[in-house]
């Protein structure tokens, strides 16, 4: 399998987290916070966390404190279909390919359902063709780019399709919650909105860059579950998120990369590029501590959670697309997302000229 296009959306607001911090003091749920809760939030917003801003799909931002169900899901029901779509169209004119050309379409998300799924409203946005193959995949939370990345590749190989759009879209302010729960305080300071889409097919693309899906692992861990998370309440989504998910992160991820080149026989200087969820500040550290990786390894991750924030699935196909675009050597690299389950997943990619 190849990606033959990338493209990703986000909200146009973009905030800062300082005004997240100057438009909570003049909320009233946050009045109804405990004083440690509002010296949780104004830590994570006015100090170094990693995030500078995040692109919300709230304007003006005080919509971000009207949580009623009905609001949230309004919310979702607009903005999903609408990045979904924003970021397909981007992945379309990358691969220089026609809506009637894409022969399937999965689309990832968690933040939201809808029945008819997304599939719909995004094949009937894009102008899909009737017979298109559409899978809605849910309940996957951040890691759900690589499973749907999976998915295509098995469609392809088995030459049912010929190009097949991936899709990961994310309203994450559709899911924000105020409580006195640290986790729920820490998950409405850390997350944004937006879409990624990759365009795939059985073979490279001519006369450009060429990114091909050599192979794919995947570890579940269902008795780390209740560390990462949702649950309902008051009728919306609540997110549960425990002070030891870097850690985990980071030892499910050097797991799951050692499985892999042993597997695939290669050696741990073999691999040239990284690319990873961002998940946040700690979880970041907790990568480069448990894979022994430098600073400049993951500066793209980096850079995607300073000025988006953690985006959820969308996030790695972002980290993607700015290491693509920046001078990473061609060869083989390591892509990794992990989340809800808990769940890491991880895929060999390799990355030259056609």
């Amino acid at each position: 399998m190849f990606f033959i296009g990338l493209g990703v959306a986000a909200p146009p607001r973009r905030y800062a987290q300082r005004e997240c911090w100057e438009a909570l003091q003049i909320a009233h749920p946050f009045h109804r916070l405990a004083p440690r809760s509002q010296a949780i939030l104004k830590k994570i917003l006015c100090g170094d966390n990693g995030i500078a801003t995040r692109h919300l799909a709230l304007d003006p931002l005080s919509e971000a404190f009207d949580l009623t169900p009905d609001v949230l899901q309004v919310r979702f029901a607009r903005h999903a279909p609408a990045l979904a779509t924003e970021a397909a169209q981007r992945a379309l004119r990358d691969a220089n390919r026609a809506p009637a050309d894409i022969d399937a379409v999965l689309i990832s998300t968690c933040t939201g359902y809808l029945c008819p799924g997304l599939t719909s409203y995004v094949g009937e946005r894009l102008g899909l063709r009737p017979d298109v193959f559409p899978l809605d995949l849910v309940g996957q939370g951040c890691a759900a780019a690589l499973p749907n990345l999976r998915t295509a590749a098995a469609l392809l190989a088995a030459g049912h399709v010929r190009h097949v759009l991936s899709i990961c879209v994310e309203v994450c302010s559709a899911a924000f919650y105020l409580d006195d729960d640290p986790g729920v305080l820490v998950s409405a300071c850390l997350f944004g909105d937006g879409a990624a889409a990759a365009v795939l097919a059985a073979q490279p693309q001519p006369g450009r860059q060429r990114v091909e899906w050599k192979s794919a692992v995947s570890c579940l861990a269902p008795e780390k579950r209740d560390t990462l998370r949702f649950t309902h309440k008051c009728g919306m989504l609540r997110n549960v998120l425990l002070p030891e998910v870097p850690q985990i992160a980071g030892e499910q991820a050097a797991q799951l990369l050692s499985g892999a080149l042993a597997t695939a026989g290669l050696e741990r200087p073999r691999v040239a590029g990284w690319v990873f969820h961002t998940g946040g500040r700690d979880v970041l550290l907790a990568l480069r501590d448990q894979l022994g990786l430098a600073a400049s390894d993951l500066r793209h991750s980096t850079a995607i959670l300073q000025e988006y924030g953690n985006i959820s699935s969308p996030t790695v196909l972002f980290v993607l697309q700015a290491a693509l675009n920046d001078s990473v050597p061609e060869g083989l690299w390591w892509m990794s997302s992990f989340g809800a389950g808990f769940s890491c997943h991880g895929a060999l990619l390799e990355v030259g000229r056609t």
